[in-house]
């Protein structure tokens, strides 16, 4: 039998599925034991500056933490 290494996505990029906000786009953060991502900051006017700030210092960080907390509360 193959072993499998259950490994989470990183952090992507995707259309806001809320309709209030149609056309922007948001960073989403797969956690360990959970449905649904997590969202990791408010909307962004382009999928250019959703992946540009996903990949800044803050955006980075801002991941990090999430992941850190989902685990210390996993």
């Amino acid at each position: 039998m193959k072993n499998k290494n259950k490994k989470l996505p990183p952090a992507y990029v995707a259309e806001t599925k809320d309709t209030r906000f149609a056309g922007t786009f948001e960073v989403l953060v797969p956690v360990p034991g959970r449905n649904k991502p997590h969202r990791a900051a408010s909307q962004f006017e382009t999928q250019h500056a959703a992946e540009g700030w996903l990949h800044s210092d803050e955006g980075k960080e801002t991941v990090a933490e999430i992941l850190r907390d989902a685990e210390k509360n996993g």
